[in-house]
């Protein structure tokens, strides 16, 4: 499969709302680009103009200003038909008086392949997808993951330069979704394929992204890596979003190739904050459920109770309750750590390496 780049430039799209009759920016002005073989995924609550980009890219819906480009190829305004992409969305989409092969083969046939071709060809990608038993069966003797399957097959065999993927995840059980979001970073890196996903699961972002697109109200608010989002997010809406967060109010002491910033009287060093801050700043230390632990009252940043534990087999999730709110924190190899029974008081602390200072944003959130 040829795969190609994918450039937004400056891509705006404004809907009339038909109660207030007011402009609203869906997309309010965005620019990025996806490297051919790249799979990125556009990640943010409902509302936030994920859906529209990726219509606009499939040709579904047409962008107010802005340009679009496929490879070297102006698209903003190509039919759908015209573009070179292929979705994969939610619903499978499947003709249900197709069996399985014929709904593979359907795109083959409407560019008018010889059948032998495509019978050969259907045949290689159902295998590819686990499927190489099953071209006879009706979609509706399959499982929800079979069908989706399958769906994804239809859909790589036009060999697309561009795949489209709208939660396609969102109909399944967890199990389910577990195994596909493996199988599709499977066959998306096999064939090099360029790949837009779209979703506001953030373990499929973080699982199956080479880069991770946040958006907020139109906006792009970052684009990472899964480890740059989740390390260091750009501010608590990104911190919040991508993972169980706390945080915890401190003031900025100095900046000087790193950060020192003093909680509850206590100092320490972090090796990430905004650059929005300065010395003298009010701020929040970020830390992840992993980066904090749990101990004797009084002895750490914050006291608090011990509301729930979850075993997990290889970790335990501690619930304490704090006046920031409730603190999740991750206590891995529980068989050989203290594990704090629920009712009892403690205190948390975090590791500082693991933090990062940001900007106090919460009440603008």
């Amino acid at each position: 499969m040829a795969s190609k780049s994918v450039t937004f430039d400056n891509i705006k799209k404004i809907f009339r709302d038909p109660q207030s009759g007011q402009d609203v920016a869906a997309v309010a002005g965005v620019s990025f680009r996806l490297e051919p073989g790249e799979l990125v995924t556009l990640l943010g609550p409902s509302g936030c103009g994920k859906s529209t980009i990726l219509r606009m890219l499939s040709g579904f819906e047409q962008p107010t200003s802005g340009k679009i480009m496929i490879g070297d190829n102006d698209v903003t305004n190509t039919p759908p038909n015209k573009r070179d992409t292929a979705m994969v969305f939610q619903s499978y989409g499947l003709f249900p008086h197709m069996n399985v092969a014929d709904n593979v083969g359907y795109g083959l046939k409407l560019r008018k392949v010889p059948q032998k071709e495509i019978d050969e060809k259907v045949q290689r990608f159902l295998e590819m997808v686990g499927l190489g038993q099953m071209g006879k069966r009706p979609p509706s003797r399959l499982s929800g993951g079979q069908q989706q399957r399958v769906a994804l097959a239809r859909s790589l065999i036009v060999e697309p330069s561009v795949l489209l993927l709208d939660e396609p995840l969102s109909n399944l059980d967890a199990l389910l979704r577990e195994q596909m979001r493996v199988e599709i970073r499977r066959l998306q890196k096999s064939l090099g394929i360029t790949a837009m996903y779209v979703t506001h699961d953030r373990v499929e972002a973080m699982s199956l992204s080479d880069r991770i697109i946040v958006m907020k109200l139109g906006h792009i608010i970052q684009i990472g890596t899964p480890s740059d989002i989740y390390r260091d997010p750009v501010d608590t809406f990104v911190a919040g979003f991508v993972g169980k967060v706390a945080f915890f109010p401190c003031e900025v002491k100095g900046i000087d190739g790193e950060c020192h910033v003093e909680v509850k009287g206590q100092g320490f060093t972090a090796p990430r904050w905004s650059d929005k801050l300065k010395a003298g700043d009010k701020a929040l230390v970020m830390a992840r459920p992993e980066s904090l632990s749990v101990g004797e009252p009084g002895a750490g940043v914050e006291d608090g109770i011990v509301t729930a534990n979850i075993y997990l087999g290889n970790s335990v999730e501690t619930w304490v309750k704090t006046d920031l709110g409730n603190v999740l924190v991750q206590i891995d190899n529980p068989d050989v750590k203290k594990i704090w029974a629920e009712g009892e008081k403690v205190s948390l602390s975090f590791d500082p390496s693991l933090t990062k200072v940001l900007v106090d944003d919460l009440e603008k959130a």
